[in-house]
């Protein structure tokens, strides 16, 4: 039968993996760093997927095309909800039974420091907290209460030379990379606004388009959360400078 699916240009596609998560059906998929339709009987035709594509690579087309097959979806949806149950239970168990890197803990900068080797200046880490990776703090961890976030894509921070000083300092930290993780933050970080007093949200992301990723996250944690949070976006260039 001839109806309408997604398009999937594989030039334009980086292989991000937002369009995926962004498919409630399980349409697509990752193949080979490219999203693909792995199956048109579970592509409704409406589109879901396209705001989350930062690089215009998802479009319409009409075509022949197996018919919507909607209890498959159901099926292969409870089958996705199952697996998420599953990893979620597994990751609250490694985090219950005492994980190093997920308990949460504010840090001293004074028993961190070390020394420049050119010129024996003093380097310390403005890292005020642990974990830092999204996927790891617990929304509720005491560290988020009148807190200055810093949510980063965690290229930013061997990029930008001074990135400690410049953009670490006095704020709490998470980083993340929606690429990687093949995960979309906003349900997270929308939790940690709604549970927390949080005083500003600064997004420093890189030039590529896949750190489109991480700042769309925050832009639907934000409209989601229903608070007034003033936020800002800071762009770096592969050549760790300020993109202004």
């Amino acid at each position: 039968m001839i109806r309408r699916v997604i398009k999937i240009d594989e030039e334009k596609c980086n292989g991000c993996g937002l369009c995926a998560n962004a498919c409630h059906e399980g349409a697509i998929g990752i193949v080979d760093g490219k999203a693909k339709l792995l199956r048109d009987d579970y592509c409704d035709g409406l589109g879901d997927c396209l705001p989350s594509c930062a690089t215009d690579a998802i479009s319409f087309e009409e075509r022949e095309a197996d018919a919507y097959d909607e209890e498959a979806v159901k099926i292969n949806m409870e089958k996705r909800k199952m697996e998420q149950k599953k990893m979620e239970l597994s990751r609250n168990q490694t985090i219950q039974f005492g994980c190093p890197g997920s308990q949460s803990r504010m840090l001293n900068h004074k028993k961190i420091e070390v020394k420049n080797a050119e010129d024996e200046s003093e380097i310390v880490s403005q890292l005020n907290q642990w974990p830092v990776q999204i996927k790891l703090v617990s929304p509720n961890a005491p560290y988020f209460n009148n807190a200055n976030l810093l949510i980063a894509a965690d290229c930013t921070a061997y990029a930008y030379a001074d990135f400690h000083n410049k953009f670490i300092r006095n704020k709490i930290t998470l980083i993340g990379c929606p690429k990687l993780d093949e995960v979309d933050y906003s349900e997270k970080l929308m939790t940690i606004l709604k549970m927390n007093d949080i005083k500003s949200v600064t997004v420093v992301r890189m030039e590529v388009p896949c750190c489109g990723g991480i700042e769309n996250a925050v832009k639907n944690a934000l409209k989601a959360s229903d608070k007034m949070i003033p936020w800002q976006v800071v762009t770096i260039s592969t050549n760790g400078e300020i993109i202004e």
